[in-house]
C-alpha cells in the first residue's frame, strides 16, 4: 500500500514535467508559422541593430598581446572614431578601467545606463572619442565603469590606469 501511495505522489508531482528536472527548463522560443524560424525578442533585435559597428569575433584562445586580443576590423575602428552624425544626450562622467580583454568588440559596462544602448565615450584629456555599446552595470551612477580593450585603445586611454571619460547616448 505504501508503494501505491508513494507512486501516486510521484506521478502527481511529475505530471507537469516533460522530463525529470523539466520544471527548470525554459519555454522554447516562439516560431514564425510561415518560415518556421525562431522569432527574435525585442532585446535581440535591438542588440542586432547595435552589433555591426561595435561587435567583433572573440580572440583566439592563444591570444596574449594587445594586437591579438583586439579583433575589431580597421573598418570598425574607422567608423567608431568618425564624428557623431546626430546630436547626442550627455549621460555624465565616469572613471573607466580595462574590462575583460577577452570580451570582443567596442563596449563599456556602466551604471550610467539601465538598458543596452549605442553611445559615445570621449577622453577629455586628448579629445579622442569612440562609438561603443553601453551595457548596464549594477551600482550607483557614481561607481566606476569597465571598457573593452579596443575602445580604450581608440580613445588613447591607458590600459593599466583609471581614466575619466565623458559618456553620451548616440543619436
Amino acid at each position: 500500500m505504501k508503494q501505491l501511495v508513494v507512486s501516486g505522489v510521484l506521478v502527481a508531482l511529475l505530471s507537469g514535467c516533460s522530463t525529470v528536472g523539466g520544471f527548470l527548463r525554459k519555454d522554447p522560443a516562439p516560431l514564425d508559422v510561415v518560415t518556421g524560424e525562431t522569432i527574435p525578442t525585442a532585446a535581440e533585435v535591438e542588440t542586432a541593430a547595435l552589433a555591426p559597428a561595435t561587435a567583433a569575433p572573440p580572440p583566439p584562445p592563444a591570444a596574449r598581446t594587445v594586437e591579438a586580443l583586439d579583433t575589431t576590423t580597421p573598418e570598425q575602428r574607422a567608423a567608431a572614431v568618425a564624428p557623431a552624425q546626430s546630436p547626442s544626450k550627455t549621460l555624465g562622467k565616469t572613471v573607466v578601467s580595462l574590462g575583460s580583454p577577452t570580451e570582443p568588440g567596442l563596449w563599456m559596462k556602466t551604471p550610467l545606463v539601465k538598458d543596452e544602448a549605442q553611445g559615445r565615450v570621449t577622453n577629455p584629456a586628448n579629445g579622442k572619442s569612440s562609438l561603443v555599446t553601453l551595457l548596464p552595470l549594477d551600482g550607483p551612477s557614481t561607481a566606476g565603469s569597465r571598457m573593452s580593450l579596443p575602445a580604450l585603445r581608440l580613445i588613447g586611454a591607458s590600459l593599466t590606469d583609471l581614466t575619466e571619460v565623458q559618456v553620451a547616448l548616440e543619436g
